[in-house]
This record gives structure tokens, C-alpha cells and sequence, in this order.
């Protein structure tokens, strides 16, 4: 009965890492991942680094072709900001 007392505190640390740290970090890649398998043409977008663009392309290896100010540029998906790109279309949606 000892040994299992002494294990409760360390369980319970376990947990309380698990459920306020690692699996709201899974869920927000689960999310992000299913946001750039969603991109279609047309889509405006905002990268994490901050630049406004509009998708034109979507490859098959990963990158999408964006329409910018300085012209065509190729990005990788992931340096799509869901986050920000997602309140640019609902400012957008509400004018």
C-alpha cells in the first residue's frame, strides 16, 4: 500500500502535464493539419511570418503557389497561419 502512495503524486503530476499541456498541443496540430489539407484555390490567406496572399496553386508535395504583392512565391503549407487566416476571412465574411 506504501509503494502505491508513493506513486500517486507522480501519477498525478503525469496527468495534470497531460491534459494541460501535451493533448491541447495535439489537438492544435490535429487542427492546423486539417486546415491546409482544406487551402483551395482562390483562398486568402495570411503566412505565419505575417505576409497577406492569395492561394493560386496547391501541389502535391506539400507547397502552395501564393499571389502577393511582389508577385507568385511558393510557400511550404505549414507556413500558413491558421490562426490569423481564419479571422481574416471572418472580418471579411461580417462587411
Amino acid at each position: 500500500m506504501e509503494q502505491l502512495q508513493s506513486f500517486a503524486p507522480l501519477v498525478l503530476m503525469f496527468l495534470v502535464v497531460y491534459l494541460f499541456m501535451i493533448r491541447p498541443s495535439i489537438k492544435k496540430q490535429k487542427q492546423e493539419k486539417k486546415f491546409a489539407e482544406e487551402l483551395k484555390k482562390g483562398d486568402r490567406i495570411i503566412t505565419k511570418s505575417g505576409m497577406h496572399a492569395k492561394v493560386l496553386e496547391l501541389n502535391n508535395d506539400g507547397t502552395v503557389i501564393l499571389e502577393t504583392a511582389a508577385g507568385k512565391m511558393k510557400f511550404e503549407r505549414s507556413a500558413i497561419s491558421m490562426e490569423m487566416s481564419s479571422k481574416l476571412n471572418k472580418a471579411k465574411e461580417k462587411k
